[in-house]
């Protein structure tokens, strides 16, 4: 799997560490082994941009999730070639704001890490199809990150 982490934010954030969670998510959700993601960090400014101009929303958010191809779990891929065989794909982008993640964090009584992993869980899910407008869908979404993180803390003996 390739997982592409950039920061462009100029805070600090385990890069290393938020690969390795993207890695175990992707891993809990059966995705082809050479799937590719990136994962970008950025500031205020950037985010801003990206919010106004892909969401039409004003300010700054903490994630936005920019899928490439048409990911369902389970699925090696979006499509199959004319032997019915699946080929990894291009997941997309997971882009998130650490300066939005550390103040929710604090709101929230959580450490910033914990925000940017569930921030970065919740981005991929995103990327792969899940959606919370409803309330089905919010259950099923928040259900799968809810274990997602819990799996990944377990296993980080957090």
């Amino acid at each position: 799997m390739s997982i592409e982490v950039l920061n462009e934010s100029g805070a600090a954030v385990d890069e290393k560490g938020i690969a390795a969670l993207a890695r175990h998510v992707l891993d809990g959700l059966r995705v082809h082994p050479l799937a590719e993601l990136s994962i970008l960090f950025v500031d205020e400014a950037a985010m801003t941009e990206l919010h106004e101009k892909w969401m039409d929303e004003p300010g700054p958010t903490d994630v936005l999730s920019f899928p490439m191809d048409e990911l369902r779990p389970g699925h090696m891929s979006g499509g199959a070639d004319e032997d019915g065989e699946t080929d990894p794909s291009l997941l997309g982008d997971v882009v998130l704001c650490p300066s939005v993640a550390e103040r929710q964090a604090k709101e929230a009584g959580h450490a910033t890490e914990d925000e940017l992993e569930l921030l970065c869980t919740h981005g991929i899910l995103h990327l792969l199809g899940y959606d919370h407008a409803e309330p089905e869908e919010h259950r099923e979404m928040f259900g799968l990150q809810a274990g997602l993180l819990a799996s990944w803390r377990e296993e980080r003996g957090r």
